[in-house]
């Protein structure tokens, strides 16, 4: 692959033309391209690439490092002891299929680059990495690829879907998990309807100009059916809930919304439903979610786990009680979560089973129950009270804190905001 920025390609093929470094790597049928490192690109690296040829390539099925190593123009041994070299900072077996490296070989006086490399740099992910001197003294330390903060605001109507919707706004998809988190017991992210919105002012770091991760949603307002749902970011110190309503109510409730990330709702709670198998109308009263097999299920609440069982037509079956009023079953799972069976308490958000078909089932999927002091309710009726409230003492902080997002949204609202204009909020 020939990585380039700007001009770069022109600068490539002069430097090719000098250095004559283009072509075949003879010690594999890999077409391997050379190019010049940028001073943005290596100034992290901890050497001056400058003065280097640079080969991109990345592990392949049966590669092993010292295998890699060989192929890049070490002698065995000298493979060998800079393997030996790295044990107390990169684990060689921890080499993945498919992650990129690159091969420096520097230029000597006779304009060639050298046969054998004089750095290899590995990419764990996007951002660490472990650069390796090919050199005695061998050695091996870790790196990391600049990430800055950018702070962002969007504003996304739903008319398809939340994802892409999302992306037709061109905001990253990774801040549909991040609110998801936020609004686990407040919205059903199943149950999102056309014209429903999200405004969000949130951070995202970026790394080589591609967002890696949404840092921090710092005040979000979704509003359904004409009703506005804040969510401000507020710590109070004592290492527990970050996240509120406008009220200082926790956003965490005592049950999360749905017991599954992203499937869709293909039965709903009925007295009257047609059984898709025995066509009999008999009562459904849970929520059928379709989702692919080996879903993870996990626990609304925390509570304890009262049976763990086939059941016939359920299939496998979770039963939890969750406190003298609230009792939940998860049936149909193709199998039980790690340690999961009679007596054993769980956690909220706790991994108890993944989705099957186990049982009288005509698909993957998980049928979801909910008990409310002995009668089933419709779970996605069913109304959680908030977890402890914002103390006294963060009032006042708290409510300032509100009403600066709360001014800086309506800022946002108001007028187009260039980035520049955005980061200065």
């Amino acid at each position: 692959m020939l990585r380039h920025i700007g001009a770069g390609r022109v600068l490539l093929g002069i430097m090719l033309i000098l250095c004559g470094c283009g072509g075949k790597n003879e010690s594999s049928d890999i077409c391997i391209q050379d190019r010049v490192e940028t001073d943005a690109e290596s100034s992290f690296l901890g050497f001056d690439a400058s003065g280097y040829v640079c080969r991109d390539n990345v592990v392949r099925q049966g590669d092993f490092f010292s295998t890699i190593l060989v192929k890049a123009g070490m002698s065995a041994a000298d493979a060998y002891s800079l393997s030996e070299a790295c044990d107390s900072v990169f684990d060689v077996r921890t080499l993945r299929k498919g992650n990129p490296y690159q091969v420096y070989y520097a230029c000597g006086i006779d304009s060639l680059p050298a046969s054998s490399p004089a750095y290899l740099v590995y990419w764990q992910d996007r951002i660490n990495g472990y650069v390796f001197g090919c050199t005695a003294p061998f050695e091996v330390r870790k790196v990391s690829k600049p990430v800055t903060t950018a702070h962002r605001y969007a504003d996304v109507t739903i008319s398809s879907s939340l994802w892409n919707d999302m992306l037709d706004a061109g905001v990253s998809p990774l801040l549909i998990l991040t609110l998801s988190d936020i609004y686990a017991w407040t919205v059903d992210f199943f149950g999102l309807q056309k014209g429903d919105r999200f405004r969000v002012y949130y951070d995202e770091k970026v790394c080589d100009g591609q967002t890696v991760s949404v840092d921090t949603v710092r005040y979000a307002v979704f509003t359904h059916m004409g009703e506005d749902f804040p969510a401000v970011m507020f710590n109070q110190g004592d290492g527990g809930n970050i996240y509120w309503n406008d009220k200082g109510e926790s956003m965490r409730k005592a049950f999360l919304k749905a017991p599954l990330h992203y499937s869709r709702i293909s039965s709903g709670f009925s007295y009257a439903r047609r059984h898709p198998i025995t066509r009999r109308v008999q009562p459904h009263t849970g929520v059928d979610y379709a989702a692919p097999r080996g879903t993870p299920v996990v626990s609304i609440g925390d509570g304890t786990v009262t049976s763990c069982r086939y059941e016939g037509a359920g299939g496998n079956v979770v039963r939890i009680r969750h406190n003298s009023v609230y009792s939940t079953a998860y049936l149909h799972l193709s199998k039980y979560g790690p340690g999961i069976k009679a007596g054993k308490r769980v956690r909220q958000g706790e991994v108890i089973g993944y989705v099957g078909s186990t049982g009288r089932s005509t698909g993957p999927h998980l049928d979801f129950r909910v008990w409310k002091n002995g009668s089933p309710v419709n779970p996605l009726k069913m109304e959680s009270p908030p977890a402890e409230p914002l103390s006294e003492g963060s009032r006042q902080a708290f409510d300032s804190v509100c009403m600066a997002y709360r001014s800086r949204l309506a800022a946002l609202e108001a007028v187009p905001v260039a980035e520049s204009i955005l980061e200065k909020l």
